[in-house]
Formats: structure tokens, sequence, C-alpha cells
């Protein structure tokens, strides 16, 4: 605790303030804000392997790759296909 929790501390208070500023300029419904929340919450679930928990959060789900790449880097954040 001693050593983790001031820099731990800071990065919690950088996503709020993240946060803050892409609701500020309402982009809060892009798909990497939605995905960031949503990973968020599972911070204070209170079960066990937040970080693997998270990460799936943020990963690709599917299983087969794409026909055609989209030639795009990484986002971040997995984008759900448009219905």
């Amino acid at each position: 605790m001693d050593r983790g929790f001031i820099p731990v501390r800071a990065k919690l208070l950088e996503v709020a303030a993240f946060l803050d500023r892409v609701e500020r300029h309402e982009v809060a419904g892009d798909f990497r804000c939605v995905a960031l929340r949503e990973a968020a919450a599972l911070l204070g679930d209170g079960q066990p392997e937040r970080a693997r928990r998270i990460l799936e959060k943020l990963s690709d789900p599917t299983t087969k790759p794409d026909r055609v790449s989209s030639g795009k880097a990484a986002l971040g954040a997995w984008r759900p296909p448009a219905k």
C-alpha cells in the first residue's frame, strides 16, 4: 500500500478526468468510451481477476478472422459490427 497507492490514485484520477472531458465534448457515446465505462464498473464489483475481466471486456470476443482487413490499427476497444 505504501508504495503503490499514490501512483494508482493518480491513474484513477486520470481516467476520471478523461471521462469528464469526453462527456463535455459530447462524445461519451463513442464505442471506446462506452467500453471504458463498462470496464471501469468491474473495478468495484468485488469479484476476483479484475485485470483479466477488464482486458476481456475491451478485447474482440470473436473467434473467426474478418474476410477483409479494415487496415486500421488497434483501437483499444472492440467495436461491435454495425447492425
